[in-house]
């Protein structure tokens, strides 16, 4: 006899053996024994929830000739051949293959026959969703007002695409995910009846990835025990069949993120790859896992939520305090993301690396979240006070004090000739104000007595003359070396200046701003 999967094996057969779906069961079974059962009936929910599973067993119910607490009794001429599919009296559909409205047009044809055996005829149609848009307008008037002995189940997985005209014709039931713990405790059950050892770790790893579905988790179950066959299945065992990474390594590889130890993260995930980890799986259990460290930061009522063993929850407790909770979040943005692109992607491993640089890394990226992680680690330093100098830092000059003062030699006429020829030079020194840069660039120069620079500007900067000639002086200091006594004088003046005696620096410098004096 060939080996049936675990999912068709032990798939319920009444109302008591349904887990997880009490709301639904319960609301059937009293329409069954009030007499009050609809003609169209709408199941709606994930995959592996239990949506055919339950019309099965409604369309058993409702032709069972020896019904108990209105559940198929499973031992009726009836109930055997819907069992085994031989019965006229339930046809089930798939509308994925037969979506067209040809198929509608034959069910149209076949409800006016009543049923050859039993109370109702029930059609269960599997993916309802599929149907084209003819189909579903050549199934409206049948659906709204059928034979009293017809009964419709439309089960799907995407109720949002069926027709409002569809929906308001149908009682509609939403089959909800079962849980972890409803799964784990089914599956014991059948380990024990099936005489398989299972470690309680491996059976909970299980209902976790199964993601609410009881078929996924048999499937799932049935695969695990495959490859261990004859052996008790461990938790190890588990995560090396489905491709899976234990906490250990999402605890190592956060260490790494957190300390900006890209080549270490980075090789840990070359080990995961090297040993056939499922890359969309490491990412999805990763981004758990970071949802489970926040939400024990959130509140101390939080390890009921949490699906961990004992141990593991101590230390998720420990690294929680270590991390603030607007990384974790910067965190799981990234890999929820990620998880996201990889699914399609050819390069997966590649955009989990780039992934894992951009958290080490968050200088390379300008977005908000990034410059508050940077702004964090900053912070982290200075409190450790783990400070980096910068190589290239200007070294400071540090000023001795001059005790002898160096004497200047006094100016000669050719020294004189010399500031002018270097005026620029000189309107360039630091000892210059910029506010008065501007008059002295438009000063008249000509030579006072035998070794002084006679300067006439307008009477702005008159006001401030002995420190405008202080200015200047210092400046032709720092220029020529040598001291120059500076007269500064209004352009009003000027008629006086030409009658002093100087030297006419115009013939010396032409075009230069300088003034003619008399001999």
């Amino acid at each position: 006899m060939s080996y049936t999967a675990l999912y068709r094996k032990f798939r319920p057969q009444e109302f008591q053996d349904v887990k997880g779906q009490d709301h639904i069961v319960s609301t059937l079974k009293n329409q069954i024994e009030a007499q009050r059962i609809g003609h169209a009936y709408l199941f709606c929910g994930t995959r592996g929830t239990g949506k055919t599973t339950i019309a099965k067993i409604f369309a058993k119910a409702v032709n069972c000739e020896h019904p108990v607490d209105a559940s198929p009794c499973g031992h009726c001429p009836t109930c055997e051949a819907i069992a085994s599919g031989a019965s006229m009296n339930v046809i089930e559909i798939d509308a994925a293959s037969n979506n067209g409205v040809d198929s509608v047009r034959q069910i149209r044809e076949e409800v006016s026959y009543s049923p050859p055996e039993g109370k109702y005829k029930v059609y269960i149609i599997d993916e309802v969703h599929m149907l084209s848009t003819a189909a579903f307008n050549a199934l409206l008037k049948t659906l709204e007002e059928p034979p009293a002995y017809v009964i419709f189940i439309l089960a799907t997985t995407e109720a949002n695409k069926l027709p409002i005209t569809i929906l308001s014709r149908c009682q509609r039931y939403d089959f909800r995910r079962i849980t972890i713990e409803t799964i784990s405790n089914r599956l014991k059950e059948l380990m024990k009846e099936e005489q398989v050892q299972v470690e309680e770790k491996a059976i909970r790893y299980i209902a976790k990835a199964a993601d609410g579905s009881m078929r996924d988790a048999l499937s799932l179950l049935d695969q695990c025990i495959a490859f261990n066959l004859g052996e008790e299945l461990t938790y190890d065992k588990v995560l090396e069949v489905l491709g899976a990474v234990d906490t250990e390594v999402f605890a190592r590889l956060l260490r790494h993120i957190e300390s900006g130890e890209t080549l270490k993260a980075i090789k840990l995930l070359e080990e995961m790859v090297y040993r056939g980890r499922e890359l969309p799986v490491f990412v999805a259990d990763f981004t758990w896992y970071l949802r489970n460290l926040l939400l024990l930061q959130s509140t101390d009522q939080m390890e009921d939520a949490l699906d961990v063993s004992t141990e593991n929850l101590m230390q998720m407790k420990e690294i929680a305090q270590q991390v603030e909770a607007a990384t974790l979040i910067r965190y799981i943005k990234v890999f929820s993301t990620l998880l996201n692109d990889i699914r399609f992607s050819s390069q997966k491993r590649v955009l989990i690396e780039v992934a894992i640089i951009k958290l080490c890394r968050p200088q390379m990226e300008q977005n908000y979240d990034s410059l508050l992680q940077r702004i964090s680690n900053l912070e982290k330093k200075i409190e450790q006070g783990n400070f980096t100098e910068r190589l290239n830092a200007t070294p400071q000059i540090q000023t001795e004090d001059i005790s002898e003062e160096i004497e200047i030699p006094k100016a000669v006429p050719e020294d004189i000739k010399e500031v002018v020829s270097r005026w620029n030079e000189v309107m360039q020194d630091r000892n210059i104000s910029p506010m008065k840069r501007g008059t002295f660039m438009q000063a008249h120069l000509s030579i006072a007595g035998n070794n002084g620079l006679r300067v006439s500007v307008q009477s702005g900067i008159i006001g401030h003359m002995e420190s405008s000639k202080s200015e200047l002086e210092a400046a032709i200091r720092s220029v020529i070396k040598k001291d120059v006594e500076v007269l500064i004088e209004s352009m009003d003046n000027k008629t006086q200046a030409n009658r002093n005696h100087g030297m006419n620096l115009q013939d010396m410098f032409g075009g230069m701003p300088i003034v003619e004096e008399d001999s």
